[in-house]
């Protein structure tokens, strides 16, 4: 009975993979298609023109650009303010403490819609003009989460006796954050950074209310969806979308799977 009960969640597991990831498939290999208007399948033939024609594209080049100084600057801020952030909620209690773990979370947990309206709102109100780091303001809102949560995670997962023995060597605040409390939380912060780059490097939502008139690689992409002729370029760039974002997640998965505790934990 066990053993056929296995077997159905296996099949459910393959099934739900499938459903997710087959319009993958389909963009991967429509970026390879001979056909210029529609997607027949299977394609009438198979080429690699399209990805000249996309490295040849100035706007590709462009966009391609701006998403990534936009995602490495956010991801950078998040780094910086998510571990501050983490440092001090995951040792201290104080008044308010709650409320400002919810206030820091909320970015990610309210729909894209709401939060590029509300930052939309407040540039308009502060006179602020829509330009390159309205954009990184935008995506470091929600980058800082990511970073946030799993140095949080990490930190409790820290025995406290580690940090009071190192004080009690004679180590102060910098060398023990150097030498004790930075290697065990390497991983962590690296897993963040790399997951809060690859957000900020497919954003849509909050990149259009806070853009103006620059485009980032999406942006840009779905500018082009409504040229026929320019489908085969548009999934081009759609795999780079996908491998630009899927590597950081994949080698962040693998920094954080099957971790035991911290050195120190209980």
């Amino acid at each position: 009975m066990r053993s056929k009960a296995s077997l159905k969640l296996k099949i459910a597991a393959g099934i739900g993979l499938l459903f997710l990831h087959a319009p993958l498939a389909f963009v991967i290999l429509y970026a390879f298609t001979t056909e210029e208007r529609s997607y027949q399948f299977p394609p009438p033939g198979l080429t690699l023109k399209w990805f000249g024609v996309t490295f040849a594209r100035p706007d590709v080049w462009n966009a391609l650009v701006l998403s990534l100084r936009v995602a490495t600057i956010a991801t950078v801020i998040a780094l910086t303010l998510g571990t501050m952030a983490a440092g001090a909620l995951a040792r201290t209690r104080f008044f308010g403490r709650e409320v400002i773990s919810l206030l820091i979370i909320l970015p990610i947990a309210l729909p894209g819609i709401i939060t590029g309206i509300a930052l939309r709102s407040a540039f308009n109100l502060l006179d602020i003009p829509f330009s390159f780091w309205t954009i990184v303001v935008g995506h470091a809102t929600f980058c800082v989460v990511v970073v946030h949560n799993n140095a949080i995670a990490r930190l409790r997962r820290l025995s406290p006796s580690i940090v009071e023995a190192s004080y009690d060597l004679g180590a102060d605040s910098f060398q023990t954050f150097r030498f004790v409390i930075l290697p065990n939380l390497g991983t962590a912060l690296l897993a963040g950074s790399m997951l809060a780059f690859a957000l900020s490097f497919d954003e849509v939502i909050v990149t259009t209310f806070t853009a103006g008139q620059q485009a980032t690689l999406p942006i840009w992409m779905l500018n082009e969806l409504i040229r026929p002729r320019q489908r085969p370029v548009t999934n081009v760039v759609a795999v780079i979308v996908i491998a630009l974002t899927f590597l950081p997640i994949l080698a962040a998965y693998y920094l954080t799977r099957e971790e035991g505790p911290a050195s120190g934990g209980g």
